[in-house]
């Protein structure tokens, strides 16, 4: 058994090398081409554009990991159906469950690896491809620099410092500006209980004005409400959303608990935050649906074996697509449309290797 397991796994290793460089290099030449104008505009032709799509391997080869998973598996067992292999392997009185035992236990392995990846590596690889994609080719965030719930904005000639921006009604919250001349030098400062967007203009609230006077005295003016003379609109102080891929599950799991102690819907966060534990177990289901498909096809041989694997593919990146938006709409439980294509596949893979084995 020793010996069979070394030579599946070597298999079923070189075969998944192949597919994931195949099906890795693919994605990277379509998002290549769909965004190298975007980098052309922006005149980021440079070190900055490789680095972007270098940053961009680690989440896409998680991604492909299941696809090249199932294709392995299927390739694999394909060529030893046509070369006689299995039927000598049940001559010898052994089951299709020890026959597959050694490509389950690969694939459990394999499912920690991607699970370590998805924690240690994909999230610092994601947010330094996000943040040159943002400084480098869209020109946002340059001159803003977000804190627990503050903001720090730099604008021309003027610093803001805002506690907190309540994107919904459009509202800073003790908000303090700062105005400069061309030799940095302070000529104005508004500090202000509120200030709040009418559509066109800001309008700061009970609040006191400092202004420059002559021999670097300030005058002190308060005021119920004045027009702060900010040329800044309400788009500029919003946060950006993370991406759950940018963040560890231990990290999602505290931003999404954050999110919600702020009184902000964080349905999104917690199903993504379930997926990071589901998402690595799809190759252990990968080759439960994948030993079936190969040994159940008696005619058409590899070609149509992999086509019934990319078919599963699809169906269940469908099911898992819609699952998920049923826990983004709260139709059903996070964790539920999260587990629940993994669960439907499963099922369907016992079934499948049980059908077989009778």
């Amino acid at each position: 058994m020793g010996i069979l397991a070394t030579y599946f796994c070597k298999e079923f290793t070189k075969l998944l090398i192949i597919c994931q460089t195949v099906f890795v290099s693919i994605y990277l030449t379509i998002d290549f081409l769909q965004k190298i104008d975007n980098f052309i505009e922006a005149d980021a032709l440079d070190g900055a554009m490789l680095t972007y799509f270098f940053c961009k391997i680690p989440y896409i080869f998680v991604q492909m990991v299941p696809v090249s998973t199932l294709i392995s598996v299927i390739i694999m067992l394909s060529l030893m159906v046509k070369n006689n292999e299995i039927t000598a392997l049940k001559s010898c009185g052994m089951s299709i469950f020890r026959i597959s035992l050694p490509l389950l236990i690969a694939s459990t392995f394999l499912a920690i690896v991607v699970f370590l990846l998805s924690e240690l590596v994909v999230p610092y690889a994601s947010t330094e491809s996000q943040h040159i994609w943002g400084k480098e080719v869209t020109k946002r965030g340059r001159d803003q620099v977000y804190g627990r719930n503050h903001i720090w904005y730099k604008g021309s000639n003027s610093i803001y410092w805002i506690r907190h921006f309540d994107s919904k009604r459009m509202v800073m919250v003790d908000p303090t500006f700062y105005f400069f001349d061309d030799s940095f030098q302070p000529i104005k400062t508004i500090q202000a209980r509120r200030a709040i967007w009418l559509g066109d203009r800001w309008k700061a609230l009970d609040g006191v004005l400092q202004v420059a006077g002559d021999g670097g005295r300030f005058e002190f003016l308060r005021f119920e409400e004045m027009d702060p003379g900010l040329h800044e609109k309400p788009e500029t102080f919003l946060r950006a959303p993370r991406r759950s891929e940018e963040m560890s599950y231990w990290q999602l799991k505290r931003f999404a608990e954050r999110i919600q102690i702020e009184g902000y819907d964080a349905k999104r966060y917690l199903v993504d935050m379930n997926l990071k534990l589901a998402f690595p177990l799809i190759n252990l289901i990968m080759v439960m649906l994948g030993i079936p498909i190969a040994l159940g096809v008696k005619r058409g041989g590899i070609p149509i074996a992999v086509s019934l694997g990319i078919g599963a593919c699809f169906i269940y990146l469908l099911i898992l697509g819609l699952a998920r938006s049923l826990g983004l709409s709260g139709i059903l439980p996070p964790c539920l449309s999260a587990w629940f294509a993994n669960v439907s596949f499963f099922l369907c893979g016992v079934y499948l290797m049980t059908h077989l084995e009778t």
